[in-house]
């Protein structure tokens, strides 16, 4: 009875349209807004905002990005963690290349960064698609990291090859949000604004005039083509968006996260990773993204605490291995059962609260 749209009338195509239509999604997401900005950082622990929603953060701009590409356009990639280390490696320099520059600058110039580099490997998209597109994008994947290892001048040639992140303000403040001098609260609290920003842009994005070209191609590229649908610039669009996003999420980790920037860090395992989170979250869904990084960085630290909790002594290779295998699990259930993810399932559960308790 407390999810009913019944009285709530649209008045304009405006109020029609809108990304919550009904009152009670408004409600709850300002909800969650008000937990995540006031509660959490006033009542959670700097370990559980460092360690647990910090990756979460930045793991879910990673997959919008990767969602936004292979869930709405359609196009396979492998290749997030190059997409990722090349906005880490981007951020490094223009950071230390011009020290005056704000660090909202800086993210957003990385993003443009990597989106111009998923331009350029996003080109073969044009003749291949499916598995071998996936393979292109894999060998984007290696070349990145190679490049970023052997080429001195991204590092300004540090002898470890690993690098630190410099500290950097708030544009017209003095809070540090990167750098040692950097609270756990400010870089939280950074990171939260600017995944609600983009993230907003993202869902407004996939309901414009460009993602419906995205999901018509998805769909059905040679009939998207026969009503005037450009390829060239759909397929490279998707590319350089999704790169963009990929490219913010990477200097976030290195920036907000680890404070360090190094090419091991975004490998090919990092690539399956954001691509297990859409799978399991839901492909084609902004929610889905959020969903599927929450169930990547809690899985892992529940079947670590669990043996402990339960009195068991499992060693922690063994729970590597479980955890890979629920993985796998879970991807071929999902593909099996329910192909849009936990995002699906939840709209579900949505519908059946509308109808309850009437039968349907």
């Amino acid at each position: 009875m407390l999810y009913r749209e019944a009285g709530q009338f649209k008045t304009s195509y405006a109020k029609d349209w809108a990304i919550f239509p009904i009152a009670q999604d408004r409600i709850v997401v300002l909800g969650f807004l008000a937990i995540a900005f006031i509660a959490i950082p006033v009542l959670s622990s700097e370990y559980f905002l460092a360690t647990i929603l910090m990756p979460f953060l930045v793991m879910s701009m990673a997959a919008i990005g990767l969602n936004l590409l292979t869930g709405y356009a359609g196009q396979l990639s492998l290749g997030t963690g190059g997409f990722m280390a090349t906005g880490a490696f981007a951020a490094y320099k223009l950071s230390t290349m011009f020290p005056g520059m704000p660090i909202e600058a800086v993210f957003l110039l990385s993003g443009v960064v990597a989106a111009f580099v998923g331009i350029l490997f996003g080109i073969p998209s044009l003749r291949i698609k499916g598995f071998y597109l996936a393979v292109a994008t894999l060998a984007a994947q290696f070349f990145l990291l190679w490049l970023f290892n052997k080429v001195g001048w991204f590092t300004n040639y540090s002898t470890s090859g690993v690098i630190s992140a410099p500290p950097r303000t708030i544009l017209f403040t003095d809070i540090y949000v990167t750098g040692p001098e950097a609270s756990v609260t400010a870089k939280y609290l950074f990171a939260l604004t600017l995944v609600a920003i983009l993230a907003l842009a993202a869902k407004n994005l996939v309901r414009s005039s460009i993602g419906r070209r995205w999901m018509a191609i998805r769909d059905m590229d040679i009939a998207a083509e026969i009503i005037g649908i450009k390829p060239l610039q759909t397929k490279l669009s998707a590319f350089a968006i999704s790169s963009f996003y990929c490219g913010v999420a990477g200097a976030m980790w290195a920036f907000l996260y680890t404070g360090s920037v190094e090419p091991l860090a975004f490998d090919i395992n990092r690539s399956f990773q954001v691509l297990f989170m859409i799978i399991i979250g839901g492909l084609g869904s902004i929610l889905g993204s959020f969903l599927g990084a929450g169930f990547i960085i809690a899985l892992p630290i529940l079947l670590t605490n669990a043996p402990h909790l339960l009195g068991l002594n499992i060693p922690v290779d063994v729970i590597s291995h479980v955890e890979y295998m629920i993985f796998g699990a879970l991807i071929i259930f999902f593909l099996i059962v329910e192909p849009h993810g936990l995002a699906r399932l939840w709209q579900i559960l949505k519908e059946k609260l509308r109808l309850w308790p009437f039968p349907h």
